[in-house]
């Protein structure tokens, strides 16, 4: 699929589950304004939608190509008796799921506890994680894929927010950029100003 192309729709019946052998693609809901909530930014070899499809119902979300991508579709029917008939396929379904329930409880308590600031540092050493790529001093990489924008829909704030967030961890030295506008830093580093 095509950068740019949607594979479903929020609220669309939900038929199939899908996994990513290449490319990335965006989940993201939207308020009745069409402000725009990123949900998660996937990548190969992640599955998605992770929630409704062992309920009946719509997509939760809209899904959108963000790399040019190949997917591997799944009808949920199919999808399920696979799980069926390979309950180690169901342990394993269930450990993926159980990961991302964790991830999404640290997302909520991070909206609850911490101030944008410290919502913003969460997100880079979270980003760092799933995309960036280690360096070999312990730093991590995380290319410039990522807009401002993007960045403030992850979290519900405003791009000039971000930007006023990143242009301070610059020139307080926690992070820094390269010539292609990826990002560099240490995440100890990170970690301890949220606690500073």
């Amino acid at each position: 699929m095509e950068k740019g192309s949607l594979v479903f729709l929020q609220d669309e019946p939900l038929e199939n589950v899908y996994f990513i052998y290449d490319g990335k693609v965006k989940i993201y809901k939207t308020d009745l304004n069409g402000k725009e909530q990123i949900v998660s930014i996937l990548k190969k070899g992640d599955m998605f939608p992770h929630v409704g499809f062992f309920r009946k119902g719509g997509y939760p979300a809209f899904s959108e190509i963000l790399e040019n991508a190949i997917l591997v579709v799944v009808p949920i029917s199919q999808f399920e008796k696979v799980l069926i008939e390979n309950p180690e396929l169901s342990i394993k379904m269930f450990k993926v799921l159980g990961e991302k329930i964790v991830d999404l409880q640290d997302r909520l308590e991070s909206q609850i506890l911490h101030n944008t600031y410290q919502q913003i540092i969460k997100l880079l050493i979270r980003l760092g994680k799933e995309h960036g790529q280690k360096l070999e001093n312990g730093r991590i990489l995380l290319k410039g894929e990522f807009t401002n924008r993007d960045l403030a829909n992850m979290i519900g704030t405003t791009r000039e927010t971000v930007s006023r967030t990143l242009t301070k961890l610059k020139k307080d030295h926690h992070i820094e950029t390269d010539s292609e506008h990826d990002l560099i830093f240490d995440p100890n580093l990170l970690e301890e100003e949220l606690f500073s």
